[in-house]
């Protein structure tokens, strides 16, 4: 027999009654709802035009990972005449909290972000090039690259040394990004989006169809540590 007062017990039933009163939204959650360290921008570019430079250019390049296992990468950018990426050119340096100590613990290597000023010059007749001199106007600009996950794949959850700008190519409404505890999907419709990265956050693709985004890095002089 349970202790729990039965004052608690009538003050949860007639809670559990008032919330089961009210249904959930199910529309909204299949458009973008802006929200700590996540907004939209007023620029945007044409969605048809990014799908058809990703379909050439996935013919002159492979995935730097493995796309079957819920992730793959290819850059757009490159540090001058650096024709050779790491594996780290494609993760870099972030933060996470693996146990239940939550302690902080740093993953592989810093990115200087700043040397990534050269746009990979197989990809230079392709739409990619102008989002990528477009946006550029906008901010300083270090890594892009083409980011794919899987279906039914997440992220870590951590935390990056500079923000990032996303230009989602394909998407689904199961396809989400989580910063700061704040959940929203990013519709592939040709918008941009800015996600502070330097506070935790994650990507998970819980749809039934691949998730493609361009994303490009946001240096910062003072990257967090």
């Amino acid at each position: 027999m349970t202790s729990t007062s039965s004052a608690l017990i009538a003050s949860d039933r007639a809670r559990m009654a008032e919330l089961l009163e009210h249904a959930p939204d199910t529309e909204s959650v299949a458009s973008f709802t802006p929200g700590p360290g996540i907004a939209k921008l007023d620029v945007s570019f044409d969605i048809e035009k990014m799908r058809e430079a990703l379909q050439v250019a996935l013919t002159r390049t492979d995935w730097g990972g493995p796309v079957d296992d819920g992730f793959g990468a290819f850059s757009l950018t490159r540090r001058p005449g650096v024709e050779v990426e790491t594996p780290n050119d494609l993760s870099g340096l972030f933060y996470t909290r693996v146990d239940d100590t939550y302690e902080e613990v740093p993953r592989e290597e810093r990115v200087d972000e700043f040397a990534f000023t050269e746009f990979v010059p197989r990809f230079e007749d392709l739409y990619f090039k102008e989002v990528w001199q477009t946006l550029s106007q906008i901010a300083p600009l270090g890594r892009t690259r083409v980011l794919s996950k899987g279906l039914y794949n997440c992220n870590s959850w951590h935390r990056d040394p500079e923000p990032r700008l996303h230009v989602p190519i394909i998407s689904n409404p199961g396809s989400l990004f989580v910063v700061n505890h704040h959940v929203t999907h990013l519709p592939a419709d040709g918008s941009v989006y800015f996600t502070d990265t330097r506070g935790y956050h994650t990507a998970l693709n819980g749809g039934e169809s691949e998730r493609v985004h361009l994303v490009a890095a946001l240096p910062q002089s003072n990257p967090t540590a």
